[in-house]
């Protein structure tokens, strides 16, 4: 529910009607009592009369006169009084009904903000939280303890709130759309904040209205969304490429051929062969990239069939295990003790996406470690880790690793990961990796692959 707190208007106007009762009631029993007494007098009067000589009648009646005015006034205030109670009456009426309203008004605004899924949340003039939504503790993990507390005090991870609503309260301006990561539970999450000015009714500012909303999904699709619209532009040119590229390297890797076997008649010096393989390698070299071009913007069909893991991955240790080795890198696999099912997928594709994870993570430990496989269940999907126990991922490039042609490598082209990025996509999954410090600043990476399993299994 939304935390409301009574307002001070509201407290005093009730002590006002308060005492307008009570000043009522007294005036009223005052009344009264002046009343009798008058009737009183009256009465002493009139046995008085019986008594006096005629000579002081005069007198008795004008006495008399002025009694039966008193009378009069007094009755007249007792109407006097009558009607201002049953006026305080219906103003107090009509006040419990505002405040009845009032109540019923804060109580749907108090559901409806509770159902929100976002995170609403009011300061005062200086930054102090006044209100805080269900949302807010759950998203932002505030609790009660947080009204009275400045916004800017609030857990590191959520700084840039404070300092919204800071710039907000100094420059008086919206603030809209700006997002900040923050990790719970070891998983990112992708905050959206904006913050605008919040009026009284009289249109003087009060203080500030915070709003986050979490859009880690939307900004995972919005990335997928750029990565397709390049991909979309790479088609085209990657067709341009094959043509007006490799058919001339072709030609040239031929005459280079040609020519290394006229000269090995004339016995040329070795300076010319060191040329000549220095060419044929470069040669080569482009033609690898194109073709790692060219695979990547392809959109053959996928050879679909029931996929398990397992034994894939068990294929793909005994072809790494000699590398591993001369690197004095271990591998560890885990494997579920019970089968988790199978994957629709295609085979050769999928142990080629896992060969470029396991040569990314054998690269990045040139002085040993240790290379994991392990495979799991999540909900309706299998999960597949790929960890090593290298230098991790610098903070500046992990927005940029699954683009075409970027590499940290020398000797890289920049398309394995890119590649592995596009076949996960072909086939409904994902590809995500945790390294630094969202691994609990363990070293090394964790690339995660989730696929979605075989309905029949």
């Amino acid at each position: 529910m939304f935390d409301i707190h009574e307002n001070r208007n509201s407290r005093s106007m009730r002590r006002l009607v308060f005492g307008l009762a009570v000043l009522s009631v007294v005036s009223l029993t005052v009344t009264v009592l002046i009343t009798r007494d008058v009737q009183r007098e009256q009465v002493i009067v009139a046995s008085i009369f019986e008594h006096l000589p005629a000579s002081d009648l005069e007198a008795a009646r004008e006495l008399s006169g002025s009694l039966r005015l008193n009378g009069r006034l007094a009755i007249l205030m007792v109407l006097n009084v009558i009607g201002t109670a049953v006026a305080l009456g219906l103003v107090l009426r009509g006040y419990m009904h505002s405040e009845r309203s009032l109540r019923d008004v804060k109580v749907l605004a108090s559901d409806i903000l509770a159902s929100v899924d976002a995170a609403v949340i009011t300061t005062d003039r200086h930054g102090m939280m006044t209100s805080i939504n269900l949302g807010g503790r759950e998203l932002v993990g505030l609790n009660d303890d947080s009204i009275g507390q400045y916004l800017a005090d609030i857990d590191g991870a959520h700084a840039l709130l404070g300092s919204i609503c800071t710039e907000v309260n100094s420059t008086h301006h919206t603030v809209r759309d700006r997002d900040y990561c923050v990790t719970n539970q070891g998983h990112k999450k992708t905050l959206r904040v904006s913050c605008t000015i919040l009026r009284s009714q009289q249109k003087d500012e009060i203080g500030t209205v915070v709003y986050v909303r979490d859009v880690t999904q939307r900004a995972l699709l919005e990335e997928r969304l750029r990565r397709m619209e390049r991909y979309i532009g790479l088609g085209s040119l990657a067709a341009g490429l094959q043509h007006e590229i490799k058919n001339p390297l072709s030609a040239l890797s031929l005459h280079i051929q040609l020519l290394r076997e006229r000269l090995a008649i004339d016995l040329p010096h070795p300076e010319v062969n060191e040329m000549l393989d220095i060419l044929h390698t470069e040669v080569n070299r482009i033609s690898n990239v194109l073709d790692g071009f060219r695979n990547y913007t392809s959109v053959n069909e996928l050879g679909r069939t029931p996929v398990v893991m397992g034994p894939l991955i068990e294929k793909l240790v005994r072809l790494l295990r000699p590398q591993a080795e001369s690197q004095k890198i271990g591998i560890v696999v885990r494997l579920p003790a019970k089968p988790l099912g199978t994957v629709l997928a295609d085979s050769g594709q999928l142990e080629q996406v896992l060969l470029n994870l396991a040569l990314n993570g054998i690269a990045a430990m040139p002085d040993g470690g240790t290379l994991t496989f392990a495979v799991t269940r999540k909900d309706e999907t299998i999960r597949i880790d790929v960890i090593d126990t290298g230098h991790g991922i610098p903070v500046d490039v992990r927005s940029q690793i699954f683009d075409p042609y970027f590499t940290t490598r020398p000797e890289g082209t920049g398309m394995g990961l890119a590649l592995c990025y596009k076949i996960v996509q072909q086939h409904g999954g994902s590809i995500d990796f945790r390294t630094g410090e969202d691994r609990g600043n363990q070293h090394g990476t964790e690339f995660t692959v989730l696929l979605p399993r075989e309905e029949s299994a």
